[in-house]
């Protein structure tokens, strides 16, 4: 909860990333809150003073999961908020004049993503959806302790560039400091 706020704060993308691996556990934990606040979240807390936040917060999300019928895969509405507002920020950098190096990031990682999305059960999804769940795979590799090689790491290098850039310019967008106009 509270890591999940700081993430929203400071990187979207590891915010996004941060709820993929919540609703990954809360899945594997087969929605049920007392065995997940027992074995995942009650040792991880520094003092049990939190218990009651954090057992509302991951009740919560577990009922706007089964709600949405997220069983076995999708992702809450906050998630997909994030990626309307994250594609909306896109095409509309995108679009734009002078953003060639957002233009130059983004044709790096194209060559990328079409083979991600063979791989993936993302066929129709936005080119930013797929290049967030390439980087919750990256993270889940690494997690595991699998190897990743060096070509690999150039596609997710490349696509890591364009969600950073996208990202940036996000945080500016929510705090007010971006003018299209000007920028």
């Amino acid at each position: 909860m509270l890591i999940a706020k700081k993430k929203e704060q400071e990187n979207i993308a590891e915010y996004i990333l941060y709820l993929f691996q919540l609703e990954d556990i809360i899945r594997s934990f087969e929605f049920d809150l007392d065995k997940l606040m027992e074995v995942f979240v009650l040792p991880n807390l520094p003092d049990r003073s939190f218990e009651g936040q954090y057992r509302n917060w991951y009740g919560e999300i577990i009922n706007e999961m089964k709600a949405a019928k997220l069983d076995k895969k999708g992702h809450i509405d906050r998630v997909m908020e994030v990626f309307r507002e994250l594609v909306f920020l896109h095409n509309t950098l995108h679009t734009m004049d002078k953003e060639s190096k957002y233009k130059t990031l983004c044709e790096a990682a194209s060559g990328y993503i079409p083979e991600y999305r063979s791989k993936s059960e993302l066929k129709e999804n936005h080119d930013i959806e797929v290049i967030l769940h390439a980087m919750y795979m990256k993270l889940q590799l690494r997690i595991r302790g699998k190897e990743i090689t060096a070509e690999t790491e150039v596609a997710f290098d490349a696509m890591r560039m364009q969600i950073a850039f996208l990202v940036r310019e996000y945080h500016k967008m929510k705090s007010g400091d971006y003018n299209f106009i000007q920028n």
